[in-house]
C-alpha cells in the first residue's frame, strides 16, 4: 500500500471534462487528463482492501458488479503513486491487453465495487488505467513484440471487434499465424462504427492495430466471410476459426409508417456519420435544422442524442418505455448502482435546448409520413406488466420529427453467418457452444463476444476473447499456459 493515509489524505477528482457548449463544436474526446502530481494522488487513495472487491466481478441480483477482467487494480494503483509507470504497465497489461479502450468507454464496474465507496467517493480507477496506458505510449514504452516461438498453426478469426482483436493478439503472443477477416472499410468493429468519435477517437483504435501489425497478425478489410470467403474455404486452410462477428441483428419498430424516409437504425446511423467524419466528407444521414426523436433509454440512444446535437438538430426527444430510476442510488453497496445517470448527450441537451430529452414510459404507436417523409411520431404512454406492454388510455400525444432513430438493442447475431457456418442459436439468438466452452458442435470452430454472451459490454467482449483464446489454444496444441 503505497499511502496507508491516502484515501483520508485525497479526495477524489476526476478527469476535467469540457463543458458541453464547448465540445458540442467538435466530435473530439472532451476528457482532458489531470496533472501527473494529482494522478499519482489518485492513485494513493486505493486502501489496498484485504478483498478487492473491485476486481471481482461478482453477480448480486442478477447484475454484475467488479472488473470482468478480475484486474490487478490495487497492485498497478500502488505503481502509479510510487511512480513505477513500467511495473504499473506491466501489471495492467497481464489482464487487460486493451486499457486505452476500456479507459475511455468502459462504465466502470471496478468503481461501483470499491470499498472506499462505502463511506466516500471511489478511487478514480478507470482514469488512472487510462493515465497508465497512454503515459506508456507518451513514453514509447508501447512497443511491438513479436513472440520468439512459432507453433506453425493457423487461425481465422471472423470479426475485428474488441472481442476478435483480444483473440489474435493473445493467439499470436502464443506464437500462432493469425488472420482477421472484417467485412467493414475499417478495422475495430464496435469500437470503429459503434462508439462515436467523440467517446474513442479512431486513430486511437488505429494506433493499437499497427502495434498488431507489426507483431505479425494479418488483417484483411472487405472481406465479408459467408460471401466473399466461404466456411470451407476457411476450414481448408486453417487449423482453428474463431467466429467474433457480434449480434448485431437490430430490434425493429413494428408500427404503421415505418417505411417513411428519414427512419434509421441507430447503428446505420452512428456508423454513416463516422464514416463521413474519416473520410473528411458531408454527412449522409444529417441531423441538423431537424427536429430528431431517438427511441431507447440507453448508451446508444444517448450517443444518438449527443450526436445529432453536433450536426445541429433543431430538437430531439429521447423515448424510453422503461420508468425514470429513482434519482439516488437506491442499492446497497456493492451492488450495480440503480440511480438516474445523466450522460453527456443529456448534459448536452441541456445545455442547448434546456431540457432533458427522456421521456419515460413511452414509445411510438405510429410513423406519420407525407409523401413519404417522416413528418412526425404519434407516441403513446404505458407500462411493462410481466413482460408486456400495456397502454395508457387517453395518453397519444404528436410529436414533430423529420429523423426517427430506432436505438431499442439487438436481437442476435445476423442471419447469413448463422446460415453459412450452420450455428445453433438459443431463444436470446446467440450462438449455443459445448457446456462451459466457445467451441460450437463443429470441430474448428469457435464463437466469442456478443455472437457468444448476446450484447454486453466492451469490458466483457475482451474478457471473452481473453478465455476463448485459451481454449483454442489448448485445442491446437494439446496444453496451454495462457493466463498464469
Amino acid at each position: 500500500m503505497g499511502k496507508a493515509t491516502g484515501f483520508l489524505e485525497f479526495d477524489r477528482e476526476d478527469n476535467f471534462t469540457q463543458s458541453p457548449e464547448t465540445r458540442i463544436a467538435g466530435f473530439q474526446e472532451f476528457h482532458i487528463p489531470l496533472v501527473d502530481e494529482k494522478r499519482r494522488q489518485q492513485g494513493a487513495r486505493c486502501m489496498n482492501c484485504g478483498v478487492p472487491f473491485c476486481q471481482s466481478a461478482i453477480e448480486i441480483n442478477h447484475m454484475v458488479t467488479g472488473c470482468p477482467l478480475h484486474n490487478l487494480i490495487p497492485e498497478w494503483n500502488d505503481e502509479i503513486y510510487h511512480h513505477n509507470d513500467e511495473r504499473a504497465l506491466s501489471r495492467l497489461l497481464k489482464t487487460n491487453p486493451f486499457p486505452e479502450f476500456t479507459g475511455r468507454v468502459c462504465p466502470a464496474l471496478c468503481e461501483k465495487a470499491c470499498v472506499c465507496g462505502i463511506h466516500d467517493d471511489p478511487v478514480t480507477i478507470k482514469d488512472n488505467e487510462l493515465f497508465i496506458i497512454e503515459k506508456a505510449y507518451q513514453n514509447q514504452s508501447m512497443k511491438a513484440e513479436k513472440s520468439s516461438v512459432c507453433s506453425f498453426k493457423k487461425v481465422a478469426i471472423v470479426g475485428s471487434g474488441p472481442a476478435g482483436l483480444t483473440v489474435a493478439y493473445k493467439l499470436n503472443q502464443r506464437g500462432h499465424q493469425v488472420s482477421v477477416f472484417e467485412k467493414d472499410d475499417r478495422l475495430g468493429g464496435l469500437l470503429m462504427y459503434g462508439i462515436p468519435q467523440m467517446k474513442l477517437e479512431k486513430q486511437i483504435i488505429e494506433r493499437r492495430i499497427q502495434l498488431m501489425k507489426e507483431e505479425g497478425i494479418q488483417f484483411y478489410t472487405n472481406v465479408h466471410v459467408g460471401k466473399d470467403l466461404t466456411k470451407e474455404d476457411l476450414l481448408q486452410d486453417y487449423d482453428a476459426i474463431v467466429l467474433c462477428c457480434g449480434a448485431k441483428k437490430a430490434r425493429d419498430l413494428n408500427v404503421s409508417g415505418r417505411e417513411a424516409k428519414g427512419i434509421y437504425f441507430a447503428v446505420d446511423f452512428l456508423k454513416s456519420v463516422t464514416q463521413d467524419l474519416l473520410n473528411q466528407s458531408p454527412s449522409r444521414i444529417d441531423a441538423k435544422g431537424k427536429h430528431v426523436v431517438v427511441v431507447g433509454g440507453g448508451d446508444t440512444g444517448n450517443d444518438c442524442v449527443g450526436t445529432c446535437i453536433r450536426q445541429g438538430c433543431a430538437s430531439v426527444t429521447q423515448l424510453e418505455m422503461l420508468p425514470c430510476p429513482p434519482r439516488e442510488n437506491t442499492r446497497p453497496w456493492p451492488m450495480w448502482p440503480n440511480g438516474l445517470k445523466t450522460d453527456y448527450g443529456q448534459e448536452e441537451s441541456l445545455a442547448v435546448f434546456q431540457q432533458d430529452p427522456r421521456v419515460y414510459e413511452t414509445t411510438i404507436k405510429e410513423c406519420i409520413e407525407e409523401d413519404g417523409q417522416l413528418k412526425a411520431v404519434k407516441t403513446i404512454q404505458g407500462r411493462m406488466v410481466d413482460g408486456q406492454w400495456v397502454e395508457k388510455e387517453d395518453s397519444e400525444k404528436i410529436i414533430q420529427a423529420d429523423l426517427l432513430l430506432i436505438a431499442t438493442g439487438f436481437v442476435g447475431i445476423e442471419d447469413d453467418i448463422k446460415e453459412q457456418f450452420d450455428l445453433s442459436v438459443n431463444q436470446r439468438q446467440v450462438v449455443m457452444t459445448m457446456p462451459k466452452s466457445y467451441a460450437t458442435k463443429e470441430e474448428k470452430i469457435f464463437v466469442a463476444g456478443d455472437m457468444h454472451r448476446g450484447q454486453s459490454l466492451i469490458v466483457w467482449a475482451i474478457a471473452e476473447g481473453n478465455e476463448c483464446a485459451k481454449e483454442v489454444d489448448q485445442y491446437l496444441m494439446g496444453y496451454s499456459y495462457m493466463n498464469e
